[in-house]
């Protein structure tokens, strides 16, 4: 078949839905299919889901967009899979049968393990080696959990008979029923088994966590063919030739291939990540050190930042203030009045993210009046936004000694907003550009496929086809952008360690 008439599907499994998306050579959507999927909270701090669910969905989705878009097997070049990482799938490597429900990435459950591994001082080695911190967030102690808790899941463990994955893997077992136990660099590294220097998982950290290496998957690079289907989806074997974790796929979607380029998801947190080039940048300022991609051999690293609060904050004024019906109203409504009024709200919901890292933090906001109305309210919601991610970036640059980001490329569900694109150019001082096509993760791991397969020559043919909706260039002055990030950061200040540490009010307790 000729390449004009073949297609990229791209594979973007999240957090509360599966999606498939078909690309053409332009980097256009053809089609797209999406399934909700459901969240389990069975305790509180814990969050799960159904690994089976996962791929009844994400199955769903595919033979749906496939179907929609008027296609068979033979018009698929390339299947490219990218997803929610660091979530934690165990199962049998002979049925294929989860052993229990997959522990998601926001789950705290592991909190208390990694507080005993901080006074034990292995937070430095850990860090040294994944570019992590000691958080719950990733994989490792969400693999012991399970081979601790469920019964004679240990003792299978060693025998050889489990398989870990994080969602990737996952799907790629159940694409190829059961042929292939692969992962990427870009999950690798998000699990905190995988050194980041040496590209292998490490033993003194599977040592440490006590998970046998037999479990792991084999590491493969973001761009290559791994291997073909297998499943009844697909009426012909397709290649697997693209994988990327979801937040490294948007950045070479924004094709952020320089050093010091940069991309911003806006979603329910923001994601802020950029290239290092082909060094790991140790951060000073409570960055996580990453694997962009390893692409031709070659790995690119990146500073990632997560703010916790951004889409959410938004989500808060509908459902918990009731002062919006849908989010397309802020922008209006911050537009009605000249400023801010004084007005500043910490969006600390769930404790501050990067670079302040205080899980002790909750939501302020401070400067009220009897002249504060609404709009005011909704406008330092979204200046909150911009805010956090000022903080974020202007940490990247400190990291990277001085090196200026000199533009930020944007995508998420809030990028629509004007208003909020123009006032995040105006206090950073750099152009926000915003591409015509917002799909940035599907698209990213849609290019690292093509490019396996040959349906993309090289970057600069990609690039080619990128278009630009719209360039925000800053037009505040620099005295009042001062002005308000000094005020952001006395807000700031303000709001953190509001919640005391259960230790703290044990000793008031004995005063």
């Amino acid at each position: 078949m000729n390449q004009d008439q073949q297609y990229i599907l791209a594979i973007d499994q999240g957090t509360t839905s599966s999606r498939a998306i078909i690309f053409d050579r332009s980097g256009k959507p053809v089609a797209i299919a999406q399934k909700s999927f459901k969240q389990w909270f069975p305790q509180p701090g814990w969050v799960e889901h159904d690994a089976a669910e996962i791929w009844s969905t994400q199955a769903a989705v595919i033979a749906e967009v496939i179907a929609k878009a008027g296609l068979n097997g033979k018009a698929i070049a390339g299947i490219g899979i990218t997803n929610q990482r660091e979530t934690t799938i165990v199962w049998d490597r002979k049925t294929g049968q989860p052993l229990c429900h997959a522990i998601v990435w926001q789950d705290r459950r592991t909190s208390s393990f990694c507080d005993e591994l901080r006074a034990e001082g292995k937070a430095e080695m850990i860090r040294e080696k994944t570019g992590l911190v000691l958080d719950a967030y990733f994989s490792a102690t969400k693999v012991k959990w399970i081979l601790d808790h469920v019964k004679g899941a240990r003792a299978r463990a060693q025998n050889g008979e489990l398989c870990f994955g994080t969602v990737d893997s996952w799907l790629i077992w159940k694409l190829t029923m059961g042929k292939m136990h692969i992962t990427d660099v870009t999950n690798a590294s998000r699990t905190m088994l995988f050194n980041i220097h040496t590209l292998q998982w490490d033993n003194e950290l599977l040592n440490l966590f006590d998970i046998p290496e037999s479990m792991l998957p084999a590491v493969k690079s973001c761009s290559e063919v791994y291997g073909e289907t297998a499943t009844t989806l697909f009426a012909t074997k397709i290649p697997i030739a693209g994988i990327a974790g979801d937040q490294q796929a948007a950045l070479f979607g924004q094709l952020c291939t320089e050093v010091g380029s940069a991309k911003n998801t806006y979603g329910t947190g923001c994601f802020l990540m950029m290239n290092t080039g082909n060094r790991p940048v140790v951060s000073k300022n409570n960055l996580l050190t990453t694997i962009a991609w390893q692409l031709d051999g070659q790995v690119s690293y990146a500073l990632e930042g997560s703010v916790f609060s951004a889409g959410s904050a938004v989500q808060w004024l509908r459902d918990g203030l009731g002062i919006i019906q849908h989010a397309a109203q802020t922008e209006v409504m911050a537009r009605s009045v000249p400023n801010n009024g004084g007005i500043y709200f910490v969006p600390s919901l769930t404790g501050l993210g990067a670079p302040n890292w205080d899980q002790y933090s909750r939501g302020m906001m401070i400067g009220i009046t009897r002249g504060t109305t609404a709009a005011h309210i909704v406008r330092a919601t979204l200046e909150s936004i911009c805010f956090q991610v000022y903080d974020v970036v202007y940490a990247m640059s400190s990291d990277m000694e001085g090196a200026s980001v000199l533009d930020l490329k944007v995508d998420g569900g809030a990028v629509g907003n004007d208003f909020l694109m123009q006032f995040q150019s105006d206090i950073l001082g750099i152009p926000v550009i915003r591409p015509v096509i917002q799909e940035s993760t599907a698209l990213g791991v849609a290019y690292l496929a093509g490019l396996a397969v040959g349906y993309w020559k090289d970057i600069a043919e990609i690039k080619a086809h990128q278009l630009v909706d719209r360039v925000f260039e800053p037009s505040l002055e620099s005295i009042q952008v001062k002005r308000l990030i000094d005020q952001w950061h006395r807000a700031v200040d303000r709001s953190k360690r509001w919640i005391i540490p259960e230790e703290d009010l044990l000793i008031n307790s004995l005063n």
